[in-house]
């Protein structure tokens, strides 16, 4: 049964943030699929990257951590409302959903292959997973499993230099739950799994941002809420500085002195996103703080641009993947490719040939179109969540 109800109201802070990453991410895939080799070219690799490509790189490297941390917060509001039994059974459900979602939406518009052939394990995959461990974990008081998260987030870097016998179940776990960093896992000769993810080291990101939606609970004062916050903010980057200065833990790749200067700040800001790395983790998530505190009182037409996006983020997230395979495939045709090039050798991408795809500085005007088509379709379903109950919202 379908209600209209008044309109829910929204933590416009979180809601900017979290449109802002959203937008920066859909940068990210649309270079992937339409920078001319951008799907197997590595812009983070200081031999064969230019300037432009690295920080076009390097700023989505905020959108995960962000992403998976305001998971977390949104888990503690919901928290507020429901009781630990409802919550545990919510938290499982909604986590078994997100992985199916990744498995087969997800994974379709990036191969464009019904057949299936291969499987990526992103961000919503982990987002489900760790969804399923809060759940698990609930019963526990906020700061244990904001403890937890911590302790996830600080260590994790050890157990990444581990090795153990190759081709071993151990190996497998090792991966899946630490390691993980574009690891190919065979099911059989003619199907893969593609894990860009390794589950624990950003479900500690979400217990860190489960922890932190305590700061919005119900009367909680805002100054003291700003204050935390940049005191957090600040706290993180100065760690993160030190621990790269020294060149010691937290990070698997050194920096170095480069050739010059712009390519000497490149290896210094070159961290490690899989796994994510302490540093990573105190880099990004030192901005985001940063910008939860400054958009707390923020109104206008700018940031309202941004909540529409922050307020639908699933709805966004899905249509612009599938917005940007269309214009793949539109740009395939346009480009005078043949459809016995639909599929390249090795390549579990489908409409994907070398040379397919534009300039940089092209990228960004897609990028630009992508986001602009998707902005009437989110406000409409913006306003629909905020005024209607259905219980399948609660899953988009």
């Amino acid at each position: 049964m379908t209600s209209t109800l008044p309109v829910k109201q929204r933590i416009q802070s979180i809601d900017i943030l979290r449109g802002v990453i959203m937008l920066i991410m859909a940068l990210d895939h649309v270079r992937d699929f339409l920078h001319q080799g951008g799907a197997f070219s590595d812009p983070t690799n200081l031999k064969t990257t230019t300037p432009f490509l690295f920080f076009t790189r390097f700023i989505t490297h905020f959108c995960a951590p962000i992403f998976v941390f305001l998971s977390g917060v949104s888990v503690y509001l919901v928290s507020t409302r429901r009781s630990k039994s409802e919550l545990i059974s919510f938290l499982i459900k909604r986590g078994i959903w997100l992985v199916f979602v990744e498995l087969v939406l997800i994974s379709f518009a990036f191969s464009l292959n019904p057949l299936f052939n291969s499987f990526a394990l992103q961000v919503i995959w982990v987002i489900g997973i760790s969804m399923i461990l809060l759940g698990l974990l609930i019963w526990l008081p906020v700061r244990v499993i904001g403890a937890l998260g911590i302790l996830l987030i600080v260590g994790h870097d050890i157990i990444t230099t581990m090795t153990v016998a190759p081709n071993t179940t151990e190996e497998v776990l090792l991966k899946v739950f630490f390691t993980a960093r574009g690891t190919l896992f065979f099911l059989d000769k003619t199907h893969i799994v593609f894990d860009l993810y390794a589950i624990l080291p950003w479900t500690g990101v979400m217990f860190l941002g489960y922890l932190f939606g305590t700061l919005y609970k119900n009367g909680y004062n805002p100054a003291n809420r700003k204050r935390f916050l940049l005191v957090s903010s600040a706290s993180l980057f100065a760690l993160f500085i030190v621990l790269r200065i020294v060149n010691g833990y937290g990070d698997p790749a050194p920096w170095s002195v480069q050739k010059n200067t712009v390519f000497t700040v490149i290896s210094f800001l070159n961290i490690s996103k899989y796994p994510p790395s302490l540093m990573y983790c105190c880099l990004t998530l030192s901005v985001g703080l940063l910008v939860l505190a400054l958009t707390d009182n923020v109104s206008g037409k700018v940031s309202g641009f941004f909540k529409t996006y922050g307020s639908v983020p699933f709805f966004y997230y899905i249509l612009h993947f599938y917005l940007i395979r269309i214009i793949t495939v539109i740009v395939f045709f346009l480009q005078g490719f043949k459809t016995s090039q639909i599929i390249t050798p090795n390549d579990p991408f489908l409409f994907t040939p070398p040379g397919l795809g534009f300039s940089l500085g092209v990228v960004y005007m897609f990028w630009l179109g992508v986001i602009l088509i998707l902005y009437y379709p989110c406000k409409w379903f913006s306003k629909y969540k905020k005024t209607h109950r259905q219980w399948w919202l609660s899953y988009l």
